[in-house]
């Protein structure tokens, strides 16, 4: 068994000092050493007329200076009962016990004839609540049919919209109201018909059948070879419509979308 360490009693001979932390049940903290033996140390406090022995396994290190007072540590709380010290033991709490739950009331039947439920929370007979929300069952289911009635009317005896026919491609938009008959040749190419109606005043038109574009190309002028392009009428997808596509803006701000819905096919 290893020696222990010899008591610092050349330290605290004729010197007070105070313990750290205090002893428990001693107000006084002012001690001067007795006696030190191998085993323990005999302290006299200062101002009560106390001694007692301490183990010297308490003692812990003693501080360097002495100013205001040394200081003693010790390496475990300790308290001063029935003339000597012992460990302080900090109690351990319980943890409280779990409420138990109160028993289930047991409930009584009711009659037969007692309301419960609603009835019950409004005071009036189940036979009175029992009609009043068939009531209200029913008339939901009667609201709901004529509405799906409403909506099947709308849907059955409203006429279809017929799409609109778009061209296979755009490019009579590329047409401007300055481009004759050469011109159109050459951004679109020989025409499969070229139809010329003399007879229609002192304007006169010339329509450019392109069936594979989906479209015919308009010319107007005062004679065949001054006629310019005013706009691009649909042919439809079996080649028999004829209907406006495109057009253009004069110089002045008008518009010949009127003349080419005016325009009848020839």
């Amino acid at each position: 068994m290893s020696t222990p360490p010899a008591p610092p009693q050349a330290e605290l001979f004729d010197r007070p000092f105070s313990f750290y932390p205090p002893i428990h049940g001693i107000e006084h903290n002012e001690w001067r050493l007795k006696e030190a033996t191998w085993s323990e140390m005999l302290v006299r406090n200062t101002a009560a007329d106390i001694e007692v022995a301490i183990p010297r396994r308490y003692f812990g290190a003693v501080s360097e200076t002495d100013k205001p007072v040394m200081i003693v540590g010790l390496k475990q709380e300790l308290e001063y009962r029935m003339g000597t010290v012992w460990p302080v033991r900090k109690p351990v709490l319980a943890m409280p016990a779990p409420v138990m739950a109160p028993p289930p009331v047991e409930r009584s039947e009711t009659s037969p004839g007692e309301p419960r439920g609603l009835a019950a929370v409004l005071g009036i007979s189940q036979e009175r609540t029992d009609t009043r929300i068939t009531r209200m069952i029913v008339w939901t289911f009667v609201g709901l049919a004529s509405l799906l009635i409403v909506v099947w009317a709308v849907i059955r005896f409203t006429p279809a919209t017929k799409p609109s026919f778009v061209a296979r491609d755009q490019s009579y938009l590329e047409l401007t109201r300055d481009d004759d008959y050469y011109a159109v040749i050459r951004k679109l190419g020989p025409p499969a018909e070229d139809r010329w109606r003399p007879n229609s005043g002192e304007l006169q038109y010339r329509a450019l059948f392109y069936p594979d574009r989906g479209y015919a190309i308009i010319l107007m002028g005062a004679k065949q070879d001054e006629a310019r392009y005013i706009g691009a009428m649909g042919l439809g997808a079996d080649g028999k419509g004829w209907s406006p596509l495109h057009s253009i803006d004069y110089a002045r701000g008008a518009n010949t979308m009127g003349i080419l819905r005016s325009l009848p096919r020839f």
